[in-house]
């Protein structure tokens, strides 16, 4: 009976390779992508699930993707397992993943599950205790097979059963990927654009605006956290935020995203950024969200300066004094 895996693909290089292995070994295999908003490990035009998907079909193997939802911004709020450098909940987040690839498993017939986890290659999640402790308490313990480090490990299920040749996984450990790339090479895998992977959580220079949703947000949602990468975030009321794009594609973005009671701003007599105030929004709050915008205009200081406003359908105007300069505007970036 041809056995089947359950692989947690990335599409970055381990990941990849994991899935390679197995193939190689003739047990069919099924991916599981996981998109998030904090994901930074994107090409020109495509991200992590597009490699995940190109790698699936290169490979011909189905692929479910993923979201990881509201449920996943809680574990990133409140990690059992704590922060690694930034405010990335490593640990817990391998084992959120791995629960859902347990859940999956029935419905897609897998009997194990695989992944590219490498011993001693993450500090946070791949150490040898940490391993053991996301297995068991992700439910998976005996089903979890990491072909590129078996050999540093207990045999697993698939290996105590012979569904898996256990002399034909690996022994591979540490932080240098020379082995997995002269593996690549060994099983003709190409192409790999994304080999770390990478997650925006791990990135110190955005601790701040992610602490800054938590510490103001009760109702969590995915789009503040996928707006994180667009534009200059500034909080301007403790129940208002302010987006300003950077670029016209960014003013685009901003447009798009705009969600009902919030309101855009532009000033109205020269070339201007997009703001995008979330949140409250008052006559107050929208006359020091436009002072922050005038301060990426031409502007002059001190000049009168007419800002166009928008809510819904409903359009006006405001006039006023182009007077913040950088100490104001430092006292509200996030």
């Amino acid at each position: 009976m041809k056995r089947k895996a359950l692989a947690l693909l990335s599409g970055g290089l381990d990941s990849t390779l994991a899935v390679k292995v197995m193939l190689e070994q003739g047990i069919s295999v099924e991916a599981l992508n996981f998109t998030s908003p904090f994901c930074t490990c994107t090409g020109k035009n495509a991200g992590c699930k597009s490699e995940a998907v190109r790698v699936a079909e290169e490979f011909g193997i189905p692929i479910k993707v993923m979201n990881k939802g509201i449920d996943y911004l809680e574990v990133v709020r409140n990690p059992r397992h704590g922060y690694g450098k930034g405010m990335n909940p490593c640990v817990d987040c391998r084992i959120f993943l791995l629960r859902k690839a347990r859940e999956y498993m029935a419905e897609s017939g897998a009997d194990f599950v695989i992944t590219g986890e490498v011993l001693g290659q993450r500090p946070m999640s791949q150490r040898r205790e940490t391993l053991r402790i996301i297995e068991r308490e992700s439910g998976l313990e005996g089903l979890l097979l990491r072909p590129l480090s078996a050999k540093h490990f207990e045999p697993t299920l698939p290996e105590l059963e012979g569904w898996v040749d256990r002399e034909k996984l690996l022994a591979i450990q540490g932080r240098s990927r020379k082995e997995q790339m002269q593996l690549a090479e060994e099983l003709d895998v190409t192409n790999y654009p994304c080999p770390a992977g990478g997650c925006l959580l791990t990135e110190l220079s955005f601790v701040s605006k992610i602490r800054d949703i938590f510490d103001h947000t009760d109702n969590l949602n995915l789009r503040d956290f996928r707006l994180l990468k667009v534009g200059r975030h500034f909080r301007i009321g403790s129940n208002t935020k302010l987006l300003v794009g950077r670029n016209e594609a960014e003013n685009e973005l901003l447009d798009r995203s705009v969600q009902n009671g919030e309101a855009t701003l532009r000033w109205l007599d020269g070339s201007s950024p997009l703001g995008v105030v979330m949140g409250e929004v008052s006559e107050s709050l929208l006359q020091t969200a436009g002072r922050v915008i005038l301060r990426y205009t031409k502007a002059e200081p001190g000049q009168e300066c007419k800002i166009l406003t928008a809510r819904g359908e409903e359009r006006s105007s405001f006039m006023i004094c182009n007077t913040f300069g950088d100490r104001e505007i430092e006292g509200f970036r996030i």
